[in-house]
Order: structure tokens, then C-alpha cells, then sequence
């Protein structure tokens, strides 16, 4: 993984860019949020995903979205391949979840999130909607310390010598799946703590980055693709390792991933083979999270909890919004 900076001159993103993306965000998640709990996960999707194609059609950029929610006949969801911005700025990639979880929106429970990256054109992988194998460690470790090629054993009790501690202080991040109970299992005879999410590995991922506040220092486990590429972005921005393997088990999935030009399907990606270059992303919290809090709706106040973050620079800004001008959500 790289840690360079870019320098002032070599940057492609606006610094104004990173304030535009958290309205993105901003406007995603509240639309999103009107239908928390209702048990409607298509209209809180569709919500989503409409207030952020109407806001980043307002970003001065030359966008196409790289990562999205399908390919171009599943729209009116913003699919691989579309375009978005003025068309007056720079030429980037974009990667987004307008309701990352939308199954726990519906049901509100926790961390359900609006996710956007923006990167330089040509830098974040074109992944197909296909499953991922993950592992994935926060900032201040030796390089290469975890690796898909080691058992979760392996790789627990490797966190465990580093950190200093033995493997009953190591929390593993799991998705509650069927898929994963030999690795839930394996976890557990090892002896090391387990925290099983029902949905949401970028946010789990992200965890990874802070253990000291979320009490997680290692991701493991397969999931969804275009959101291995949306964590990574987290990860380059502020540090951390990580390693992703396409699961590409039929010929139809190979084939769809050699036309989105991946021709090595068995390549296990590094953080900055996901998501090089200048990239930023903003997240912003639909239902009440480990990370970030949910929209709450107050007579005459919406309030917001975002993150957004920087490559270039290695910064982190959470930013709480309290928006009386209610008009912009285009609330009806």
C-alpha cells in the first residue's frame, strides 16, 4: 500500500469537492431515512437514489459511475457506466451505495449508510456486482501483516503478536451469514472475540481504522464486491491494509468480469489496486450506527452525521449538519 502525498500540484480533485460530496451524501441519506422502519425497502432505495443522482448532476465534474446499483437496463438506478456532474470539471470515477443495507433501513436497525467516493478517472477497479473474499486491518501495523492466503487463525494471532496481546483481546468483524460458519466456528475455537454485523461490511470495515472506539482490529469474510472497492476508499484515505479476491465461480461471472476488464480472475487486489490516485469519500448515517448516528427529523430542524475523508491529505472530518431550510431536501 501506498502512503505517498500528493503534492498541491499533482492533485486532479478540488479541495471545494470534498464539502460538495457530503451534500451528496447529506441528501441521500435523508430521503432515505423518511423510510426507516417501514418495511419498503425498494421505495427507501429509490429515495436514495434519486436525491443523489439530482445532487451530483450539480458537482462541477466529468463523472461516470464505476460502482454503482447495476448495469444500464436496471435503470432508474444509477448504473455502471452512467454519467453524472455538469460535465465542466475533472474526469473521475465514481463509486456509491445510495443505501448501503437497505434491508436494515427497512427494518431500522443499525448501520445503514449513503456512500459516495470520488477518485481520478481510471483509479478505482471496475468490479463486477459479484461476491468478495476480505481482510482488512487498520493504520499502524507492518506491511503484509494479513493475508488472504493465511488461515483466520493466522491472521488473528498475527494481529495478536503485533498489538502484544494474546488472541482473547483480538475482536474479529463477521458477517452473520450462513456462507461463513466454518470461519465463525474457527474464530471461536481460536478463542478470540467475534462481532457479527446482519448487514453493512464497509461500515465494518471502516471499524478496522480505530479499534480503540469500536473494539474491532480485523475484518474477515466474503462480501459484496462493489463494497470491498467502496471500504477500500475508506482505507486509503485514513490508513489501514486490505485484500480483496474476486469470487468468480461460473463462467458467466468470468465472463462479465473479463468485459469489465479484469482478466486475472484469481488476482488478490491490494488497498491501492482497489482505489488509487487522489480519492475522496463521504458517508453520511441513515439509521443510528457504531460509526455514525442516523437522520433525526425535528419539527423545524433535520440533523445529519457525516464523515468525510481525503486521501491526498490523510484527513478525517465528521461533520454534524443541522438544516433548517428544509425546501433543499425536496421533502413532500
Amino acid at each position: 500500500m501506498t502512503n505517498s502525498i500528493l503534492t498541491p500540484g499533482e492533485l486532479v480533485l478540488e479541495r471545494i469537492l470534498t464539502l460538495e460530496l457530503v451534500r451528496v451524501t447529506e441528501r441521500a441519506a435523508v430521503s432515505a431515512a423518511r423510510w426507516r422502519g417501514r418495511g419498503n425497502e425498494t421505495e427507501a432505495d429509490q429515495a436514495a437514489v434519486d436525491a443523489m443522482r439530482r445532487e451530483l448532476n450539480k458537482l462541477p465534474i466529468t463523472g461516470e459511475v464505476v460502482i454503482g446499483e447495476g448495469e444500464r437496463d436496471e435503470a432508474p438506478m444509477l448504473y455502471i457506466g452512467e454519467k453524472v456532474g455538469t460535465g465542466d470539471g475533472p474526469e473521475v470515477d465514481i463509486a456509491l451505495d445510495p443505501l448501503e443495507c437497505t434491508t436494515v433501513c427497512a427494518k431500522n436497525l443499525p448501520n445503514s449508510l449513503a456512500v459516495v467516493a470520488l477518485a481520478e478517472k481510471g483509479s478505482l477497479l471496475n468490479a463486477p456486482d459479484v461476491y468478495m473474499d476480505k481482510v482488512a486491518i487498520g493504520p499502524g501495523f507492518p506491511e503484509n501483516l494479513v493475508s488472504l492466503d493465511k488461515t483466520a487463525t493466522e491472521n488473528i494471532k498475527a494481529v495478536a503478536d503485533a498489538k502484544g496481546v494474546p488472541v482473547e483481546q483480538v475482536s474479529a468483524c463477521v458477517l452473520d451469514r450462513p456462507r461463513h460458519a466454518a470461519l465463525i466456528a474457527e474464530i471461536r475455537q481460536l478463542g478470540a472475540s467475534l462481532r457479527l454485523i446482519p448487514d453493512g461490511d464497509i461500515a465494518g470495515i471502516i471499524h478496522c481504522t480505530t479499534p480503540e472506539e469500536t473494539g474491532i482490529d480485523i475484518y474477515l469474510g466474503i462480501g459484496g464486491a462493489p463494497e470491498g472497492v467502496l471500504a477500500a476508499a475508506a482505507l486509503r484515505c485514513v490508513g489501514g491494509q486490505m485484500q480483496g479476491r474476486l469470487i468468480l465461480d461460473t463462467k458467466d461471472k468470468r465472463d462479465r468480469a473479463l468485459r469489465m476488464g479484469v482478466t486475472d480472475p484469481n488476482k488478490v487486489y491490494r488497498v491501492d489496486e482497489l482505489a488509487g490516485g487522489d480519492v475522496i469519500l463521504a458517508a453520511t448515517g441513515v439509521t443510528e450506527g457504531n460509526l455514525l448516528n442516523g437522520v433525526h427529523f425535528g419539527p423545524h430542524v433535520i440533523t445529519t452525521d457525516t464523515v468525510v475523508m481525503r486521501s491526498a491529505s490523510k484527513t478525517v472530518r465528521w461533520i454534524k449538519g443541522k438544516h433548517t431550510l428544509l425546501e433543499k431536501f425536496h421533502l413532500d
